[in-house]
Protein backbone atom coordinates (compact mmCIF):
# COMPACT_ATOMS: atom_id res chain seq x y z
CA UNK A 1 0.00 0.00 0.00
CA UNK A 2 1.46 3.43 -0.93
CA UNK A 3 1.92 5.93 1.91
CA UNK A 4 -0.80 8.15 0.39
CA UNK A 5 -4.14 7.25 -1.17
CA UNK A 6 -6.68 9.67 -2.65
CA UNK A 7 -10.22 8.28 -2.62
CA UNK A 8 -12.95 10.05 -4.56
CA UNK A 9 -16.68 9.57 -4.21
CA UNK A 10 -19.30 11.08 -1.91
CA UNK A 11 -17.25 11.48 1.28
CA UNK A 12 -19.53 12.02 4.27
CA UNK A 13 -18.13 13.69 7.38
CA UNK A 14 -20.08 14.68 10.50
CA UNK A 15 -19.45 18.19 11.83
CA UNK A 16 -21.87 17.76 14.76
CA UNK A 17 -24.37 15.35 16.23
CA UNK A 18 -27.57 15.27 14.16
CA UNK A 19 -29.47 14.81 17.41
CA UNK A 20 -28.42 18.32 18.47
CA UNK A 21 -29.03 20.00 15.12
CA UNK A 22 -32.44 21.50 14.22
CA UNK A 23 -32.15 20.00 10.72
CA UNK A 24 -30.37 16.66 11.20
CA UNK A 25 -29.01 16.53 7.67
CA UNK A 26 -27.10 19.76 8.28
CA UNK A 27 -24.86 17.97 10.80
CA UNK A 28 -22.81 16.42 7.98
CA UNK A 29 -20.85 17.63 4.98
CA UNK A 30 -20.21 15.81 1.72
CA UNK A 31 -16.80 16.18 0.09
CA UNK A 32 -15.40 15.06 -3.24
CA UNK A 33 -12.30 13.33 -1.92
CA UNK A 34 -10.40 12.14 1.12
CA UNK A 35 -6.62 11.85 1.37
CA UNK A 36 -5.30 8.97 3.46
CA UNK A 37 -1.73 9.07 4.72
CA UNK A 38 -0.06 6.42 6.87
CA UNK A 39 -3.36 4.92 8.00
CA UNK A 40 -5.03 8.19 8.98
CA UNK A 41 -7.20 10.84 7.40
CA UNK A 42 -4.90 13.60 6.16
CA UNK A 43 -7.39 15.92 4.45
CA UNK A 44 -10.87 16.29 2.97
CA UNK A 45 -11.98 18.52 0.16
CA UNK A 46 -12.16 18.97 -3.58
CA UNK A 47 -10.52 16.25 -5.64
CA UNK A 48 -8.44 18.64 -7.74
CA UNK A 49 -7.03 20.45 -4.72
CA UNK A 50 -6.12 17.25 -2.87
CA UNK A 51 -4.60 15.77 -6.03
CA UNK A 52 -2.38 18.81 -6.37
CA UNK A 53 -1.47 18.54 -2.68
CA UNK A 54 -0.49 14.87 -3.05
CA UNK A 55 0.47 14.28 -6.68
CA UNK A 56 2.07 10.88 -5.94
CA UNK A 57 -0.98 9.50 -4.14
CA UNK A 58 -2.62 6.39 -5.49
CA UNK A 59 -6.01 7.39 -6.90
CA UNK A 60 -9.11 5.31 -6.11
CA UNK A 61 -12.26 6.55 -7.86
CA UNK A 62 -15.48 5.08 -6.48
CA UNK A 63 -17.90 7.14 -8.52
CA UNK A 64 -21.18 7.82 -6.73
CA UNK A 65 -20.47 5.51 -3.80
CA UNK A 66 -21.05 6.99 -0.37
CA UNK A 67 -17.91 6.75 1.73
CA UNK A 68 -18.30 7.07 5.48
CA UNK A 69 -16.52 5.93 8.62
CA UNK A 70 -16.57 2.19 9.17
CA UNK A 71 -19.39 0.94 11.34
CA UNK A 72 -18.85 0.66 15.10
CA UNK A 73 -20.77 -2.20 16.75
CA UNK A 74 -20.88 -1.41 20.46
CA UNK A 75 -22.23 -4.69 21.91
CA UNK A 76 -21.76 -8.20 20.51
CA UNK A 77 -21.26 -11.76 21.72
CA UNK A 78 -18.88 -13.32 19.22
CA UNK A 79 -19.28 -16.78 20.87
CA UNK A 80 -22.91 -16.72 19.74
CA UNK A 81 -21.98 -16.47 16.04
CA UNK A 82 -22.89 -20.06 15.23
CA UNK A 83 -26.22 -19.96 17.09
CA UNK A 84 -27.58 -16.70 15.67
CA UNK A 85 -31.29 -16.84 14.77
CA UNK A 86 -32.19 -19.56 17.29
CA UNK A 87 -35.96 -19.89 17.51
CA UNK A 88 -38.60 -19.15 20.03
CA UNK A 89 -37.24 -18.19 23.45
CA UNK A 90 -37.19 -15.15 25.70
CA UNK A 91 -34.03 -14.06 27.44
CA UNK A 92 -33.58 -16.44 30.36
CA UNK A 93 -34.84 -19.53 28.52
CA UNK A 94 -32.80 -18.48 25.47
CA UNK A 95 -29.63 -18.36 27.58
CA UNK A 96 -30.26 -21.81 29.02
CA UNK A 97 -31.41 -23.45 25.78
CA UNK A 98 -28.94 -22.00 23.32
CA UNK A 99 -26.30 -19.65 24.71
CA UNK A 100 -24.84 -21.57 27.62
CA UNK A 101 -24.50 -24.89 25.73
CA UNK A 102 -22.71 -23.09 22.89
CA UNK A 103 -20.44 -21.12 25.21
CA UNK A 104 -19.29 -24.34 26.91
CA UNK A 105 -17.64 -25.31 23.61
CA UNK A 106 -15.21 -22.40 23.96
CA UNK A 107 -13.14 -24.35 26.46
CA UNK A 108 -11.57 -25.73 23.26
CA UNK A 109 -9.11 -23.07 22.00
CA UNK A 110 -9.32 -24.42 18.46
CA UNK A 111 -13.09 -24.04 18.40
CA UNK A 112 -12.77 -20.50 19.77
CA UNK A 113 -10.26 -19.59 17.06
CA UNK A 114 -12.52 -20.91 14.32
CA UNK A 115 -15.54 -18.93 15.52
CA UNK A 116 -13.46 -15.76 16.02
CA UNK A 117 -12.19 -15.99 12.44
CA UNK A 118 -15.71 -16.57 11.15
CA UNK A 119 -17.07 -13.64 13.17
CA UNK A 120 -14.56 -11.15 11.76
CA UNK A 121 -15.01 -12.44 8.20
CA UNK A 122 -18.76 -11.88 8.49
CA UNK A 123 -18.63 -8.49 10.12
CA UNK A 124 -15.94 -7.02 7.88
CA UNK A 125 -17.99 -8.12 4.88
CA UNK A 126 -20.80 -6.01 6.35
CA UNK A 127 -18.63 -2.93 6.83
CA UNK A 128 -18.07 -3.19 10.59
CA UNK A 129 -14.56 -2.03 11.44
CA UNK A 130 -14.78 -1.81 15.25
CA UNK A 131 -16.63 -4.08 17.68
CA UNK A 132 -17.01 -4.58 21.41
CA UNK A 133 -17.48 -8.23 22.32
CA UNK A 134 -18.27 -10.39 25.29
CA UNK A 135 -16.18 -13.56 25.22
CA UNK A 136 -16.88 -16.60 27.42
CA UNK A 137 -15.66 -17.49 30.89
CA UNK A 138 -12.64 -19.19 29.27
CA UNK A 139 -9.52 -17.02 28.99
CA UNK A 140 -8.70 -18.82 25.73
CA UNK A 141 -11.84 -17.34 24.18
CA UNK A 142 -10.47 -13.84 24.81
CA UNK A 143 -7.08 -14.76 23.38
CA UNK A 144 -8.72 -16.20 20.25
CA UNK A 145 -10.76 -13.06 19.70
CA UNK A 146 -7.86 -10.66 20.17
CA UNK A 147 -5.54 -12.73 17.98
CA UNK A 148 -8.12 -12.74 15.18
CA UNK A 149 -8.62 -8.98 15.53
CA UNK A 150 -4.89 -8.35 15.64
CA UNK A 151 -4.31 -10.38 12.46
CA UNK A 152 -6.84 -8.18 10.64
CA UNK A 153 -5.53 -4.94 12.21
CA UNK A 154 -9.02 -3.96 13.38
CA UNK A 155 -9.83 -1.89 16.43
CA UNK A 156 -11.56 -4.21 18.89
CA UNK A 157 -12.63 -4.35 22.52
CA UNK A 158 -13.37 -7.54 24.46
CA UNK A 159 -13.34 -9.15 27.87
CA UNK A 160 -13.74 -12.47 29.66
CA UNK A 161 -17.37 -12.91 30.69
CA UNK A 162 -17.55 -13.45 34.45
CA UNK A 163 -20.28 -15.54 36.15
CA UNK A 164 -20.18 -17.32 39.50
CA UNK A 165 -23.84 -18.39 39.91
CA UNK A 166 -27.06 -19.17 38.02
CA UNK A 167 -25.17 -20.71 35.11
CA UNK A 168 -23.82 -24.20 34.30
CA UNK A 169 -20.89 -25.23 36.48
CA UNK A 170 -18.61 -25.40 33.43
CA UNK A 171 -19.26 -21.71 32.78
CA UNK A 172 -18.77 -20.47 36.33
CA UNK A 173 -15.65 -18.98 37.82
CA UNK A 174 -15.33 -17.41 41.28
CA UNK A 175 -14.93 -13.89 42.54
CA UNK A 176 -11.19 -14.44 42.88
CA UNK A 177 -10.61 -16.24 39.60
CA UNK A 178 -12.73 -13.67 37.74
CA UNK A 179 -10.49 -10.94 39.14
CA UNK A 180 -7.24 -12.82 38.56
CA UNK A 181 -8.00 -14.01 35.03
CA UNK A 182 -9.46 -10.68 33.94
CA UNK A 183 -6.42 -8.87 35.30
CA UNK A 184 -4.01 -11.20 33.52
CA UNK A 185 -5.84 -10.80 30.22
CA UNK A 186 -6.03 -7.05 30.68
CA UNK A 187 -2.28 -6.85 31.29
CA UNK A 188 -1.61 -9.00 28.22
CA UNK A 189 -3.87 -7.25 25.72
CA UNK A 190 -5.06 -3.80 26.80
CA UNK A 191 -3.46 -1.15 24.61
CA UNK A 192 -1.68 -3.64 22.35
CA UNK A 193 -1.93 -2.50 18.72
CA UNK A 194 -5.59 -1.47 18.29
CA UNK A 195 -6.98 -3.64 21.10
CA UNK A 196 -8.64 -2.66 24.37
CA UNK A 197 -9.88 -4.68 27.32
CA UNK A 198 -13.37 -4.41 28.81
CA UNK A 199 -14.08 -5.71 32.31
CA UNK A 200 -17.12 -7.92 31.75
CA UNK A 201 -19.61 -9.13 34.36
CA UNK A 202 -22.37 -10.70 32.26
CA UNK A 203 -25.15 -9.26 34.39
CA UNK A 204 -26.15 -9.10 38.04
CA UNK A 205 -28.16 -12.36 38.13
CA UNK A 206 -25.07 -14.42 37.23
CA UNK A 207 -22.67 -12.69 39.63
CA UNK A 208 -22.61 -12.70 43.40
CA UNK A 209 -22.01 -9.54 45.34
CA UNK A 210 -18.44 -10.68 45.97
CA UNK A 211 -17.77 -11.10 42.26
CA UNK A 212 -19.27 -7.73 41.37
CA UNK A 213 -17.16 -6.13 44.09
CA UNK A 214 -14.00 -7.85 42.83
CA UNK A 215 -14.62 -6.63 39.28
CA UNK A 216 -15.47 -3.15 40.58
CA UNK A 217 -12.13 -3.15 42.39
CA UNK A 218 -10.34 -4.19 39.20
CA UNK A 219 -12.01 -1.37 37.28
CA UNK A 220 -10.97 1.04 39.99
CA UNK A 221 -7.37 -0.11 39.51
CA UNK A 222 -7.62 0.26 35.72
CA UNK A 223 -10.01 3.17 35.11
CA UNK A 224 -8.86 3.59 31.50
CA UNK A 225 -10.56 0.29 30.64
CA UNK A 226 -14.14 0.03 29.54
CA UNK A 227 -16.63 -1.99 31.57
CA UNK A 228 -19.52 -3.73 29.80
CA UNK A 229 -22.61 -5.45 31.16
CA UNK A 230 -26.37 -5.79 30.63
CA UNK A 231 -29.06 -3.65 32.22
CA UNK A 232 -32.87 -3.77 32.26
CA UNK A 233 -33.31 -5.81 29.11
CA UNK A 234 -36.58 -7.58 30.05
CA UNK A 235 -39.17 -7.07 32.76
CA UNK A 236 -38.86 -10.63 34.09
CA UNK A 237 -35.10 -10.16 34.30
CA UNK A 238 -35.65 -7.03 36.39
CA UNK A 239 -37.93 -8.99 38.73
CA UNK A 240 -35.24 -11.66 39.04
CA UNK A 241 -32.65 -9.03 39.93
CA UNK A 242 -35.02 -7.60 42.55
CA UNK A 243 -35.36 -11.03 44.16
CA UNK A 244 -31.59 -11.60 44.19
CA UNK A 245 -30.71 -8.11 45.45
CA UNK A 246 -33.61 -7.05 47.70
CA UNK A 247 -31.49 -4.32 49.28
CA UNK A 248 -30.87 -2.54 45.95
CA UNK A 249 -32.79 0.59 45.04
CA UNK A 250 -33.08 -0.64 41.44
CA UNK A 251 -31.21 -2.74 38.88
CA UNK A 252 -28.51 -0.11 38.27
CA UNK A 253 -27.84 0.03 42.00
CA UNK A 254 -26.58 -3.57 41.94
CA UNK A 255 -23.70 -2.26 39.81
CA UNK A 256 -23.32 1.12 41.47
CA UNK A 257 -23.03 -0.39 44.96
CA UNK A 258 -20.06 -2.48 43.78
CA UNK A 259 -18.05 0.13 41.88
CA UNK A 260 -19.43 -0.73 38.44
CA UNK A 261 -20.98 2.59 37.42
CA UNK A 262 -18.86 5.11 35.57
CA UNK A 263 -18.24 7.17 32.47
CA UNK A 264 -16.50 4.29 30.72
CA UNK A 265 -19.36 1.89 31.42
CA UNK A 266 -21.36 0.35 28.57
CA UNK A 267 -24.83 -0.79 29.61
CA UNK A 268 -26.45 -3.03 27.01
CA UNK A 269 -30.18 -2.69 26.23
CA UNK A 270 -31.25 -0.36 29.09
CA UNK A 271 -34.86 -0.45 27.92
CA UNK A 272 -36.92 -0.43 31.12
CA UNK A 273 -35.08 2.18 33.20
CA UNK A 274 -36.40 3.87 36.33
CA UNK A 275 -36.10 7.67 36.64
CA UNK A 276 -33.29 7.35 39.21
CA UNK A 277 -31.37 5.05 36.88
CA UNK A 278 -31.67 7.45 33.98
CA UNK A 279 -30.54 10.34 36.15
CA UNK A 280 -27.48 8.49 37.45
CA UNK A 281 -26.45 7.20 34.03
CA UNK A 282 -26.62 10.71 32.63
CA UNK A 283 -24.81 12.23 35.62
CA UNK A 284 -21.81 9.94 35.31
CA UNK A 285 -21.73 10.04 31.50
CA UNK A 286 -22.21 6.30 31.04
CA UNK A 287 -23.31 4.88 27.68
CA UNK A 288 -26.55 3.07 26.89
CA UNK A 289 -26.18 0.59 24.04
CA UNK A 290 -29.27 0.19 21.87
CA UNK A 291 -29.67 -3.32 20.41
CA UNK A 292 -32.79 -3.05 18.25
CA UNK A 293 -32.77 -6.35 16.34
CA UNK A 294 -32.11 -8.24 19.58
CA UNK A 295 -34.78 -6.35 21.47
CA UNK A 296 -37.41 -7.35 18.92
CA UNK A 297 -36.10 -10.87 18.24
CA UNK A 298 -36.10 -11.87 21.92
CA UNK A 299 -39.18 -9.79 22.71
CA UNK A 300 -37.51 -7.45 25.20
CA UNK A 301 -39.23 -4.16 24.49
CA UNK A 302 -38.82 -0.83 22.70
CA UNK A 303 -35.90 1.48 23.51
CA UNK A 304 -37.07 5.09 23.29
CA UNK A 305 -34.18 6.71 21.44
CA UNK A 306 -35.75 10.16 21.14
CA UNK A 307 -36.51 10.35 24.86
CA UNK A 308 -33.06 9.16 25.88
CA UNK A 309 -31.34 11.64 23.56
CA UNK A 310 -33.59 14.48 24.70
CA UNK A 311 -32.60 13.87 28.32
CA UNK A 312 -28.89 13.94 27.43
CA UNK A 313 -27.88 10.29 27.48
CA UNK A 314 -24.94 8.93 25.51
CA UNK A 315 -26.18 6.16 23.23
CA UNK A 316 -24.42 3.65 21.00
CA UNK A 317 -25.85 1.18 18.49
CA UNK A 318 -25.21 -2.56 18.32
CA UNK A 319 -26.17 -5.80 16.60
CA UNK A 320 -25.99 -7.85 19.83
CA UNK A 321 -24.93 -10.94 17.89
CA UNK A 322 -26.37 -13.55 18.35
CA UNK A 323 -29.46 -12.36 20.26
CA UNK A 324 -29.60 -9.87 17.42
CA UNK A 325 -30.68 -11.43 14.17
CA UNK A 326 -28.10 -9.91 11.81
CA UNK A 327 -24.38 -9.17 11.55
CA UNK A 328 -25.22 -6.05 9.53
CA UNK A 329 -25.21 -2.56 10.98
CA UNK A 330 -27.39 -1.53 8.02
CA UNK A 331 -30.06 -3.96 9.21
CA UNK A 332 -29.51 -2.67 12.74
CA UNK A 333 -30.09 0.92 11.61
CA UNK A 334 -33.26 -0.21 9.87
CA UNK A 335 -34.51 -1.84 13.06
CA UNK A 336 -33.66 1.30 15.04
CA UNK A 337 -35.76 3.30 12.59
CA UNK A 338 -38.70 0.92 12.93
CA UNK A 339 -38.53 1.02 16.73
CA UNK A 340 -38.34 4.82 16.52
CA UNK A 341 -41.57 4.78 14.55
CA UNK A 342 -43.23 2.62 17.20
CA UNK A 343 -42.09 5.00 19.96
CA UNK A 344 -43.23 8.11 18.10
CA UNK A 345 -40.12 9.46 16.37
CA UNK A 346 -38.97 8.80 12.79
CA UNK A 347 -35.19 8.89 13.09
CA UNK A 348 -33.52 10.80 10.26
CA UNK A 349 -31.02 8.90 8.06
CA UNK A 350 -28.28 11.21 9.37
CA UNK A 351 -29.16 10.20 12.93
CA UNK A 352 -29.13 6.50 12.06
CA UNK A 353 -25.76 6.68 10.32
CA UNK A 354 -24.32 8.79 13.14
CA UNK A 355 -25.44 6.22 15.71
CA UNK A 356 -23.67 3.46 13.77
CA UNK A 357 -20.44 5.45 13.45
CA UNK A 358 -19.65 8.58 15.46
CA UNK A 359 -22.29 7.97 18.13
CA UNK A 360 -21.07 4.48 18.94
CA UNK A 361 -17.46 5.69 18.86
CA UNK A 362 -18.31 8.38 21.41
CA UNK A 363 -20.08 5.79 23.56
CA UNK A 364 -16.79 3.86 23.63
CA UNK A 365 -14.84 7.01 24.54
CA UNK A 366 -13.09 6.67 21.16
CA UNK A 367 -14.66 9.61 19.38
CA UNK A 368 -11.26 11.15 18.74
CA UNK A 369 -9.97 8.04 16.99
CA UNK A 370 -12.75 6.35 15.01
CA UNK A 371 -16.31 6.86 13.82
CA UNK A 372 -15.86 9.86 11.54
CA UNK A 373 -13.87 11.03 8.53
CA UNK A 374 -11.89 14.01 9.78
CA UNK A 375 -8.21 14.96 9.73
CA UNK A 376 -6.20 12.93 12.22
CA UNK A 377 -8.76 10.15 12.59
CA UNK A 378 -7.90 6.53 11.92
CA UNK A 379 -8.80 5.65 8.33
CA UNK A 380 -11.37 2.90 8.93
CA UNK A 381 -13.82 3.48 6.09
CA UNK A 382 -16.65 1.81 4.23
CA UNK A 383 -17.85 2.58 0.72
CA UNK A 384 -21.56 1.95 0.17
CA UNK A 385 -23.11 1.27 -3.22
CA UNK A 386 -26.38 3.19 -3.08
CA UNK A 387 -27.79 1.13 -5.95
CA UNK A 388 -26.72 -2.36 -4.85
CA UNK A 389 -29.98 -4.10 -5.82
CA UNK A 390 -32.66 -3.29 -8.40
CA UNK A 391 -35.16 -2.38 -5.67
CA UNK A 392 -32.72 -0.02 -3.98
CA UNK A 393 -31.48 1.43 -7.28
CA UNK A 394 -34.93 2.38 -8.54
CA UNK A 395 -35.76 4.15 -5.29
CA UNK A 396 -32.44 5.97 -4.84
CA UNK A 397 -32.66 7.19 -8.45
CA UNK A 398 -35.55 9.42 -7.38
CA UNK A 399 -33.64 10.97 -4.46
CA UNK A 400 -33.39 14.72 -4.10
CA UNK A 401 -30.45 14.73 -1.67
CA UNK A 402 -27.82 12.43 -0.17
CA UNK A 403 -30.05 11.38 2.73
CA UNK A 404 -32.94 10.38 0.50
CA UNK A 405 -30.42 8.43 -1.61
CA UNK A 406 -28.97 6.69 1.46
CA UNK A 407 -32.22 5.77 3.21
CA UNK A 408 -33.21 2.88 0.88
CA UNK A 409 -29.81 1.29 1.53
CA UNK A 410 -30.33 1.64 5.28
CA UNK A 411 -33.76 0.04 5.07
CA UNK A 412 -33.13 -2.64 2.42
CA UNK A 413 -29.36 -2.98 2.18
CA UNK A 414 -27.11 -5.86 3.19
CA UNK A 415 -23.52 -6.96 2.54
CA UNK A 416 -24.10 -6.45 -1.21
CA UNK A 417 -24.13 -2.71 -0.53
CA UNK A 418 -20.63 -2.81 0.97
CA UNK A 419 -18.44 -1.96 -1.99
CA UNK A 420 -15.13 -1.59 -0.18
CA UNK A 421 -13.74 -1.53 3.36
CA UNK A 422 -10.51 0.04 4.58
CA UNK A 423 -8.81 -0.85 7.87
CA UNK A 424 -6.33 1.82 8.96
CA UNK A 425 -6.12 3.00 5.36
CA UNK A 426 -5.61 -0.45 3.86
CA UNK A 427 -8.37 -1.93 1.65
CA UNK A 428 -9.48 -5.45 2.45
Amino acid sequence: MPPETLVTGQILSFAASPFGTPTPGDAADVHEAVLIRDGRIAALGQAAALSAQAPQAQRVDLGDALICAGFVDAHVHYPQTAMIASWGKRLIDWLNAYTFPEEMRFGDPGYARGIADRYFDLTLANGTTTCVSYCTVHPASVTAFFEAAQARRVRAVAGKTCMDRNAPADLCDTAQSAYDQSKALLESWHGVDRLSYAITPRFSPTSTRDQLAALGALWGEHPDCLMQTHLSEQTDEIAWVRSLYPEARDYLDTYEAHGLLGARGLYGHAIHLEPRERDRLREVGAALIHCPTSNTFIGSGLFDMAARMAEGQRVGLATDTGGGSSFSMLRTMAAAYEIGQLTGTALHPAQLLWLATAGSAEALNMGGQIGNIAPGMEADLVALDLASTPAIAQRSARANDIWEALFPTIMMGDDRAVKRVWIAGVPI
